[in-house]
């Protein structure tokens, strides 16, 4: 939309979620007047700062990927860039065969570029099978295949099993064999395409990695939580002019002559564009009178539930493995499905009173339904119960606290590009609107940020960010253990 390229235009951005909040941010970079509708009472979506035991601690996501400018760029920018901390100790385990094995290194989520880098974490048999991948006809992965499907049947299930299927499902909560390669490993998927064997394909991946020569931390968090970044990038939208109006949920979106009329309880505002940053039920429902067909397409997407309870324990009862923490392949039949040791992890957490220790475990995965019912106390009983039989740990918490993400997760099954491909082709016809969020080009913060500036610069007319995007998801690597 010109009026937005040249300043002059009236951006209402739906949804203050990270990803609302910096298309909100990148919209007043440009010139335009903003205003950020947004139903919860609060900012920040899946990103919540918390407490427990008076220590500071998130109760969503802890960390983002720093080797991607846009999380980190948009955390400076708004003044946090003194606060960036990396991870205290970048050590994690699987939690797997009744013992806690050190994370493998020498793998691209999960998948190895030999055979030794597993060794300790696999049976013989696990290790012999992935050699045979060097034996095998080339697989044609096509236009997308399911992960599990292609890593097992290259390498065997138990790479799957014990590796994969513990780091995806830190990411997205889903099944590896259901989650698609194309979105959720884009750079193995487009390594596979050119490769023979997947230990061709890993090793070209690392080889371009240390050619690259990439130093610093992989992950970072912020001093007090990553879930303070959705506040200072409000903060700041408000200091630069922008309004957010928050228990404000839109009913309705309509066109309205070359704009669009934005109902939200008894007002109306009309806007020059529009962009829409709400999870694909939300958005489905809003665009269903003017783009029917992304409606549908939105409507289909699936998202898995999960919970996080975070415990505090005098450390003077508590003793911990060293590490950041582990992950837990569900094969092994265990309910948590990861645990983060969050005072040894981050600095700031353990620094904040040395008397005390916090633990996050994390439960829930795609159509995993069942355990999410329980209450709160519970849940709390299953993660002491889990993390006893895992570490020894017996004390009894002197806090504890449970955080429900109901329908928090995206899935990409196979085939999740080309719908993100087939939304935007219909979103495209309809001249100053746009989409921006976690499912369409990634989960972790970088790609929402991502996201949110490609869809401002496609209201200006520039598709670059959006075609990069949707012929390259950002990839969301697992920081650790628990994420």
């Amino acid at each position: 939309m010109s009026a937005t390229g040249t300043g002059t235009g009236h951006v209402v951005v739906i949804g203050a979620g990270v990803a609302g909040l910096a298309a909100a941010h990148r919209a007043l970079a440009r010139g335009a007047r903003v205003t950020v509708l947004e139903a919860a009472g609060r900012v920040g979506g899946k990103l919540l700062p918390g407490e427990i035991a008076g220590l500071r601690v998130d109760l969503g996501a802890e960390s983002m990927l720093a080797r991607r400018p846009e999380a980190v760029g948009l955390a400076r920018e708004v003044g946090l860039g003194d606060r960036l901390q990396p991870p205290a100790t970048a050590t994690a385990s699987i939690w797997t065969r009744d013992a806690l094995r050190p994370m493998p290194k020498g793998h691209v989520m999960g998948v190895p570029g030999t055979a030794a880098a597993l060794s300790g974490l696999l049976s013989a048999e696990g290790l012999a099978r992935i050699e045979r991948d060097a034996e095998l006809p080339p697989t044609e992965v096509g236009d997308d295949v399911a992960v599990g499907e292609y890593v097992a049947g290259r390498m065997g299930r138990e790479v799957v099993d014990r590796l994969v299927e513990p780091l995806l499902g830190g990411v997205y909560a889903g099944d590896a064999y259901r989650l698609s390669l194309r979105s959720a490993v884009p750079q193995l998927y487009q390594a596979a395409r050119t490769h023979d064997t997947l230990t061709a394909a890993v090793q070209a991946l690392q080889a371009k990695a240390a050619e690259a020569g990439q130093t610093g931390p992989v992950f970072l968090g912020i001093e007090g939580g990553v879930g303070t970044l959705p506040l200072a990038v409000a903060e700041s939208v408000r200091a630069r002019g922008g309004e957010i109006l928050t228990g404000t949920p839109v009913s309705e979106l309509r066109r309205d002559g070359a704009g669009w009329r934005v109902t939200a309880g008894d007002r109306a505002l009309r806007a020059d564009a529009v962009v829409v940053a709400v999870p694909a039920p939300a958005a489905a429902g809003l665009l269903r009178a003017e783009a029917p067909a992304a409606a549908t397409e939105l409507a289909a997407v699936e998202y898995a539930s999960m919970a996080l309870i975070t415990l505090a324990y005098r450390r003077a009862d508590a003793t911990l493995p060293e590490g950041s923490g582990f992950l837990v392949p569900p094969v092994d039949g265990r309910t948590i499905k990861a645990a983060t040791f969050a005072s040894q992890k981050w600095g700031w957490v353990g620094g904040e009173d040395p008397d005390l220790l916090v633990v996050r475990t994390s439960v829930g995965r795609h159509h995993e339904t069942e355990i999410l019912q329980r209450d709160d106390a519970g849940l709390t009983a299953i993660a002491r119960h889990d993390l006893r039989a895992a570490t020894g740990l017996d004390a009894e918490p002197v806090a504890t606290r449970v955080t429900r993400w109901t329908d928090g997760l995206p899935q990409y099954p196979v085939g999740h590009h080309a719908r993100v491909a087939r939304v935007r082709e219909h979103i495209a016809k309809l001249p100053g609107l746009a989409v921006c969020g976690a499912q369409y080009d990634g989960v972790g913060i970088p790609a929402c940020v991502a996201s949110a500036y490609a869809a401002v610069d496609q209201l200006g007319g520039d598709l670059a960010g959006v075609r990069q995007l949707t012929a390259n998801p950002v990839q969301s690597l697992h920081g650790g253990a628990g994420e």
